[in-house]
């Protein structure tokens, strides 16, 4: 996870990552930005139609396994958290006021 996060900061420190904030007119130009963007940090995934929930384990599994549900869910809340974060931060004023209570990177 730690080598996931310097590679994001590595990411964001790099001249292209800054992309054009979307403002209402240049929709299809920054919808293909950000989704080059949100693949190269490994979090495009969230924004997939048919992604399926992760399912708790069943009640007499392993540890092991139990303990392999909780990191996936959780590494799939943080990345939910890092990609609303980058949408959202390239929207111009007015549109981030009124998408911020959007919780879901899909809903925004």
């Amino acid at each position: 996870m730690a080598m996931e996060a310097t590679t994001a900061f590595k990411v964001m420190n790099q001249e292209f990552v800054k992309l054009d904030r979307f403002d209402g007119t240049n929709f299809n130009r920054w919808k293909d930005k950000m989704l080059f963007l949100l693949t190269v940090l490994n979090v495009a995934y969230v924004l997939e139609r048919n992604l399926q929930p992760l399912e708790d384990p069943a009640p007499d599994a392993i540890p092991e396994e139990i303990t392999k549900v909780a990191e996936l869910k959780k590494k799939r809340e943080e990345d939910k958290f890092t990609c609303r974060g980058h949408i959202l931060n390239t929207l111009s004023d007015r549109l981030y006021d009124l998408y911020m209570s959007m919780q879901s990177p899909m809903e925004i």
